[in-house]
């Protein structure tokens, strides 16, 4: 961990672990594994100096596929390690990935309360509409009229719209990007890293399997009509009216990052355990 920060001239190849990903054939979570890796080549950082948290899903493979630190956490639970890691080695870059489901449903506490904290890390949900780990059962964004086998005619819900409750909520970067543009998805999550507070990028990213009318999100997704904005007024007014498929950073703000002052020496493990004698 006494390697420099940085470093020049790396490959994405160089952040790619030898373990092969099981996804289905189709599935965007590959492509997506690759934008994450062009990305932190890009950022020129070190996979010593990373860290990539998940909690439980499809997407939530993620940290076995790279070379950087790892952490495979509980389901619904990776905002709460990467937080808490952050909080205790800010000198790291931490990613935390996963999909909608863990994410938003039982995650979705975590989820409010990461974007009110403002801590200087990057979440990644890959939504594709759907549990397709647990084979097929309707998600918190999965569409109201969605029939399958196991919600016959549709749950009748409205969906979850993450988007606007991280504005609501003090996310400080707001983006949305497509598994069908795995460059385009590397430069949102390049972006989402350097802005400092809580940075959270929605990939839009098709289950083939349980999902297979997905395939055509290629071509639904087009950039945003509208330049990225600083008002939060603004970006609630554009993401009210958003129709699912704007591509783009949508929101930018300049809340200042939730960062503990550090202590200026650092405790034995000896000492903390004292703290707690009876």
């Amino acid at each position: 961990m006494n390697a420099p920060a940085t470093a020049t001239n790396l490959k994405p190849q160089q952040f790619k672990s030898d373990v092969k990903p099981v996804w289905c054939p189709g599935c965007g979570d590959y492509t997506v594994l690759s934008s994450i890796t062009k990305a932190l080549a890009a950022l020129e950082v070190r996979p010593e100096n990373v860290a990539v948290v998940s909690g439980i899903g499809c997407s939530s493979r993620i940290p076995a596929y790279t070379t950087c630190y790892g952490f495979h956490g509980v389901h619904g639970r990776a905002l709460a390690a990467a937080t808490g890691l952050k909080v205790a080695r800010p000198d790291l870059t931490v990613i935390a990935a996963g999909g909608d489901g863990d994410g938003y449903s039982i995650g979705g506490n975590h989820f409010l309360h990461a974007c009110r904290r403002n801590v200087d890390l990057t979440y990644i949900v890959m939504d594709n509409r759907v549990y397709g780990m647990t084979k097929g059962q309707p998600s918190p964004t999965t569409e109201p009229d969605w029939d399958s086998k196991l919600s016959p005619h549709g749950t009748g819900l409205r969906e979850f719209h993450p988007l606007v409750i991280a504005l609501a909520s003090g996310a400080n970067f707001i983006a949305r990007a497509t598994s069908s543009d795995p460059n385009g998805t590397a430069d949102l999550i390049t972006q989402a890293v350097r802005h400092p507070g809580f940075s959270f990028i929605e990939v839009l990213s098709p289950c083939v399997t349980f999902r297979p009318e997905q395939r055509s999100w290629k071509d639904m997704v087009h950039p945003a009509p509208v330049e990225p904005t600083d008002d939060p007024a603004r970006a609630a007014r554009r993401l009210m009216t958003d129709d699912g498929f704007n591509i783009g950073v949508l929101f930018a703000g300049h809340r200042k990052p939730y960062r503990p002052e550090a202590s200026a020496s650092p405790k034995r493990v000896a000492e903390l355990e004292a703290e707690f004698v009876l």
